[in-house]
């Protein structure tokens, strides 16, 4: 069941307010709210309006790497460094690095199917 803010800024998608903070907000509540599919769909929206906007690579990162989806993960967050990086974002460049290099020491321990 979708929360009060969910449902809330819900309305206002397809209005003037409709962005990519919007669509930031929204996807960290469905992560929040343990729904990762609408999550991710809603993080990928934020970022194909902004794409320098480097929380929302930080998170859809997270979303995809909770999800099992880890290459799709680490192309997010080597988006994400490439946008903090342009916006001088040191501390989401450092975390997406971290993040990245974590999940590709992971998998290179993990058989190949």
């Amino acid at each position: 069941m979708a929360s009060a803010l969910i449902a809330t800024l819900e309305k206002l998608i397809g209005t003037p307010r409709d962005g990519a903070l919007l669509r930031f907000s929204l996807g960290n509540e469905y992560l929040k709210a343990g729904d990762a599919a609408r999550a991710i769909a809603e993080l990928r929206a934020a970022v194909q309006r902004d794409p320098a906007y480097s929380a929302a690579w930080k998170t859809l990162g997270r979303a995809l790497a909770d999800s099992g989806h880890e290459s799709e993960a680490l192309e997010a967050w080597s988006r994400g460094i490439e946008a903090a990086r342009g916006k001088g974002d040191r501390q989401a460049e450092k975390e997406m690095s971290v993040f990245a290099r974590r999940l590709a020491k992971k998998l290179e321990g993990k058989p190949h199917a």
